[in-house]
């Protein structure tokens, strides 16, 4: 069965280049095509939920850890690798890394 972001991308013009089809983000996982990840470091992070709030495509995630302090967790379907997270942490706690 095919993944579903093929199953959202529509034909185009150029074949190597699918157009994603019009809608909510959810159904247009875009993450695919980055050529460099986020690194998210949970020893360095503070919770201060600063990267969250930069992300232009709303892919980190604040959550509780297992001591119950909030740490951020991309969602690496979404994430287009912009890196805006990793340069704006004041705790140097989200490195950028090559696909």
């Amino acid at each position: 069965m095919p993944s579903t972001r093929l199953l959202n991308m529509k034909k185009s013009v150029n074949p190597h280049r699918p157009t994603a089809l019009p809608g909510s983000a959810k159904l247009n996982e875009t993450g695919f095509w980055r050529t460099q990840r986020p690194i998210f470091n949970e020893e360095l992070c503070t919770g201060c939920t600063r990267c969250a709030k930069l992300c232009p495509d709303a892919c980190i995630i604040m959550r509780l850890n297992k001591e119950g302090k909030l740490k951020a967790q991309p969602d690496y379907d979404y994430c287009k690798g912009c890196g805006i997270c990793a340069a704006e942490c004041p705790f140097s706690a989200i490195t950028m890394k090559p696909e």
